[in-house]
């Protein structure tokens, strides 16, 4: 089916993208799935990882999320994401040094009878989807 689809992906503190796109492949809580256009409405839950998208012009791109909700509509993708930036904007070092310090808390945390592990294991695993994001730059 030709034509293109709105793409929507936005955070409590700003729209990150707004653009019309080919196709949209987002990350699921029950796996990954893809809207074309014309595409059956439904809404979901997220979780970390990669929304990757077609642009018009055909170029593939990429956007790191930390969980959310997406709404697919025939002619319309909205994600509502925690947080979520593009692999363009990640910072490689900053990327390092929060997978670092993730490692160290939750190698700190297992040695804690109270210790925040889902907490802990959030981080190491945000910090891992963008450090692999971001070292796949082309």
């Amino acid at each position: 089916m030709a034509g293109t689809i709105r793409l929507e992906v936005v955070t409590p503190e700003k729209s990150v993208v707004s653009e019309d796109v080919q196709i949209v492949m987002a990350p699921g809580e029950m796996g990954e799935f893809g809207v074309l256009i014309g595409h059956t409405p439904f809404l979901t839950t997220l979780k970390i990882g990669t929304v990757r998208y077609t642009d018009a012009n055909g170029k593939d791109r990429f956007v790191f999320i930390n969980g959310g909700f997406a709404e697919a509509l025939p002619d319309k993708v909205t994600v509502l994401a925690e947080s979520a930036e593009r692999r363009r904007d990640i910072d490689l070092e900053r990327a390092k040094a929060a997978l670092e310090r993730a490692q160290k808390r939750l190698a700190a945390e297992q040695k804690k009878e109270e210790m925040d592990y889902i907490r802990a294991r959030a981080a190491l695993e945000r910090a891992m989807h963008r450090l692999k994001l971001a070292s796949t730059r082309q």
